[in-house]
């Protein structure tokens, strides 16, 4: 009875934040293995054909806790200054009570600066697919639902991103989803009154990061991430990060009133990384017995024939 108070205390809570204040973009610990996914200007930085994949798995033991998935793909166009990309993102809570897939397509521009320093304008067009099931929440509480289910409802977007990157240093400012859609409009059923119980609100991105040579064999990144949306908290990532023998990565995260994290990694080979983190929230509900944290698991995979062989493996 107990579990069950809490699970149903937890997905009221998810459903309300997420749906009656403002519908906020998946969040992600390995951002900086992720940034296409925020940025499309991101398209090609990686100088070959760089496909990822990630898995994040929130509050692990808590029925109906938020998951996701995202692959993304991009590529510069060889002997051009254009790239290109696609993003699939698939993020829903309470075992598919609220389901969203995002499919966009990425188009990017680079400026050639300076020796290795190099800016590029993204381009984002594609749009998600909502599906909400009330009829599961009688999973979770007892009630008549009286509202109709929303089954694969097509919401159009863009988004633009610019990133400035050198060998040792990035920084990138992007807003992904620039429509700002509605859900539930009842003005059909009162000419006076219009609400709206869900709106996507427009997030707003920034990323930065520096590359340290501490010595032959280990390097060190701190990174940041900034996200911006009406109606919720300001979002503040920072992490830092150790490569050692351009091999191995281990670090440390903090996210702001919310989450501490472990990440590790590891370049098998010039084409495959493997990634993974840990968070153990620092709020009230990463204290309770049936929240074992969250957990990601990253996989990229790079052809690096298809170009020019980098000379190491880029850490960002």
């Amino acid at each position: 009875m107990i579990k069950r108070s809490i699970v149903v205390t937890v997905v009221i809570v998810l459903l309300v934040l997420e749906s009656v204040k403002a519908q906020q973009d998946a969040q992600y610990t390995q951002y900086m293995f992720n940034t296409l996914t925020v940025n499309p200007a991101y398209a090609g930085s990686r100088g070959q054909l760089s496909i990822a994949a990630l898995y994040r798995a929130q509050w692990i033991g808590l029925d109906g806790s938020p998951k996701t998935q995202t692959l993304n793909m991009h590529s510069p166009i060889r002997n051009s200054r254009l790239g290109y990309g696609i993003s699939i993102v698939n993020d829903q809570i309470g075992d598919g009570v609220v389901q969203e897939t995002y499919l966009d397509a990425t188009v990017s521009y680079t400026l050639n600066l300076a020796k290795e320093k190099k800016l590029s304008f993204g381009l984002k067009v594609g749009g998600n697919l909502l599906n909400l099931d009330f009829e599961k929440l009688r999973k979770y509480q007892e009630e008549v639902v009286t509202t109709d289910n929303i089954e694969n409802k097509f919401s159009p977007n863009f988004g633009i991103g610019m990133y400035y990157h050198t060998d040792k240093f990035y920084l990138g400012l992007s807003a992904p989803n620039l429509i700002q859609t509605s859900h539930f409009d009842n003005s059909k059923t009162d000419a006076n009154s219009v609400q709206f119980l869900s709106k996507d609100r427009i997030n707003f991105y920034a990323i930065t990061g520096y590359v340290f040579d501490l010595n032959g064999n280990l390097k060190f990144k701190p990174a940041l991430l900034t996200k911006v949306v009406g109606g919720a908290p300001l979002q503040l990532d920072l992490s830092a990060n150790f490569m050692f023998n351009e091999k191995f990565t281990f670090g440390a995260a903090y996210r702001w009133d919310a989450a501490m994290s472990a990440l590790a990694g590891f370049q098998v080979s010039d084409q495959i990384m493997i990634g993974l983190a840990y968070d153990k929230e620092t709020t009230e509900l990463g204290g309770t017995q049936f929240n074992d944290g969250t957990f990601e698991i990253f996989l990229r995979f790079e052809l690096v024939k298809t170009f020019e062989k980098l000379v190491s493996p880029r850490f960002f």
